[in-house]
This record gives C-alpha cells, sequence and structure tokens, in this order.
C-alpha cells in the first residue's frame, strides 16, 4: 500500500530502518514504532518507497 502523505512515508522509513536493524528500536516514537512493530518488512518497503512529489504533508482525517 502506498502512503498517503510525505509524513506517513517518513515514518515508514524510519520503521524499515529500525526493523533492518539500522536504527534503535528505542529511537522511534509515535507512528513509526507502531508501523515497525505491526507491519512486515515488505510491506514498509512499499510504503516507505512511495513518491513524496504531490502528497500532502499530513493525510486528511477522516
Amino acid at each position: 500500500m502506498p502512503a498517503k502523505s510525505a509524513a506517513q512515508q517518513k515514518a515508514a522509513g524510519a520503521a524499515l530502518s529500525a526493523k533492518r536493524g539500522d536504527t534503535p528500536k528505542s529511537k522511534l516514537k509515535g507512528p513509526s514504532k507502531e508501523m515497525a512493530e505491526s507491519m512486515s518488512e515488505k510491506e514498509l518497503e512499499r510504503m516507505a518507497s512511495t513518491k513524496r512529489k504531490g502528497k500532502p504533508e499530513h493525510a486528511a482525517r477522516g
């Protein structure tokens, strides 16, 4: 699933980095921490690789 906002894409990138062991999991907070725990590496890769161009910084809630 592609990211819906730039913030979501960045959080997925941080979670992916922690999942691969490049970043300590203790450095994660909020959505990126939840993503690292609940999503597979493949799902995170798909979300993190989404292009940011044309995406809003934050997705509308609802």
